[in-house]
């Protein structure tokens, strides 16, 4: 008993203060309960086009917004990709950079992670503060009408990104 006791103890130290952070770190986040609209953007792609978010309405969309320079990120890419691959039909995966120097960087960055297949706009610290992100990655799905219906941050996996676009279809 005693020593399952030294367990728990052990768990509750590590997991504590890991939920403490992550509560922090989203607790300004867009509400995702209250299907509130998301805010509008219009932004340039890496294609040149300009993407306005009124035209991602009609279908879910997971909206992920990343730096080339997060680790975090990068490590995610592959999850991004999986999950496009296996839902791109009924849910759109746009990604947003911020935090960034140039265009270049981007596209390096687009390119190294094999994601040149997908929507990447360039997002600026309008459209950072209008979605309230404050670290990498950060990420919001929106339902068919353009509303917040889940949003989360840290590392995306494919099963996470699936557990919060189900049902949305």
């Amino acid at each position: 008993m005693k020593r399952w006791l030294q367990h728990l103890a052990t768990i509750l130290v590590l997991v504590l203060p890991a939920i403490a952070v992550y509560a922090w770190q989203t607790r300004d986040l867009l509400p995702a309960g209250e299907r509130l609209p998301a805010p509008a953007f219009a932004l340039a792609g890496l294609d040149g086009a300009v993407l306005d978010s009124a035209a991602l309405h009609g279908q879910p969309t997971v909206l992920y917004f990343f730096a080339p320079w997060c680790g975090v990120c990068a490590a995610s890419a592959p999850q991004l990709r999986w999950f496009n691959a296996a839902f791109g039909d009924s849910t759109r995966l746009v990604l947003v950079a911020l935090s960034y120097d140039t265009r270049e960087e981007v596209v390096a960055y687009a390119e190294s992670h094999a994601l040149t297949g997908l929507p990447v706009l360039l997002g600026d610290a309008a459209t950072a503060a209008a979605y309230h992100i404050h670290g990498f990655p950060t990420y919001y799905v929106l339902d068919a009408e353009g509303r917040v219906a889940a949003r989360d941050f840290g590392l995306s996996t494919f099963v996470g990104l699936w557990w919060r676009t189900r049902g949305l279809n």
